[in-house]
């Protein structure tokens, strides 16, 4: 088979074996299309990829699951005909918001200010878990947010519009900042309804430490009674809270102060149910 096929050019791995690299010229930009064991393959997405560039009424929609060429590559072929914008991640750009491709059914909202962080990071899924990869670690997306990784949907934030794909800010409310806490509704004595806040540890069942008027009280006990628990002997790996804006001082002054529930400090390795 003759091998100097349009947009296809051999090339070798480290061990000695033989690929076939595609890759097409587009508005001054050249572009790589993947490498393939079969030069014939490394053709066929060569062409796709021109069909693609020619055809603007091809969308992201119309991939063929069938096709050499990757999903990510027809999305930012098609992005970048339409847009005039070449991205190596799977992104379509909108007016105000830009779509983010896994695959070719879902793809994830955001909002325009994280452009440039998703044009370069690769977005996966672990179970039901998206995380980039961002100077050798892995970073849950919805951390960008303040949520943290134990939060729980639904209890510790939530999509506002029902959409758990959109991942645009005024999409995304944060409803307990802090691990260990839940909100707790209560009325005062007119009969006007406010919000407690309470703290609970879990160490093979969950235990409350108590209520309180802040959030920020209830997450200082929650501390606290994590510190009373490892003076306990209670060895576990307790996440705790990071109070922001609070001084040393201040901080010192809440956990001082607070009471915690005296079943915590009878807590101890050989108790019932530890």
């Amino acid at each position: 088979m003759d091998h100097r096929l349009p947009g296809v050019y051999p090339a070798k791995k480290k061990d000695g074996t033989v690929i076939y690299r595609a890759s097409v010229t587009f508005h001054g930009k050249h572009i790589s299309l993947g490498s393939f064991a079969d030069p014939a393959q490394a053709h066929q997405a060569y062409l796709e990829a021109n069909t693609v560039i020619a055809d603007g009424s091809l969308s992201v929609e119309d991939y063929p699951p069938s096709s050499p060429l990757s999903f990510g590559k027809w999305v930012s072929l098609v992005n970048f005909r339409d847009n005039g914008i070449y991205f190596p991640t799977p992104i379509y750009l909108k007016k105000k918001f830009f779509l983010y491709y896994m695959e070719p059914s879902r793809p994830l909202k955001f909002d325009i200010d994280d452009l440039f962080y998703y044009s370069g990071k690769k977005i996966m899924r672990r179970g039901g878990h998206l995380f980039v990869n961002d100077y050798g670690m892995q970073f849950g997306i919805l951390n960008r947010y303040g949520v943290k990784n134990y939060a729980v949907a639904g209890k510790d934030y939530r999509f506002i519009n029902g959409d758990n794909t959109d991942f645009r800010y005024e999409n995304i409310e944060i409803l307990n900042r802090f691990h260990g806490i839940t909100r707790q509704p209560s009325r005062t004595a007119d009969g006007k309804c406010r919000c407690l806040f309470k703290a609970k540890v879990h160490i093979r069942s969950s235990y409350v430490v108590g209520i309180y008027e802040t959030e920020e009280e209830a997450a200082i006990a929650y501390n606290k009674a994590v510190d009373i628990l490892k003076k306990n002997g209670i060895n576990r790996n307790f996440p705790l809270n990071y109070i922001e804006g609070l001084s040393p001082a201040a901080y010192a002054d809440i956990y001082s102060r607070l009471k915690i529930s005296p079943k915590i400090y009878s807590i101890f390795p050989n108790s019932p149910q530890n």
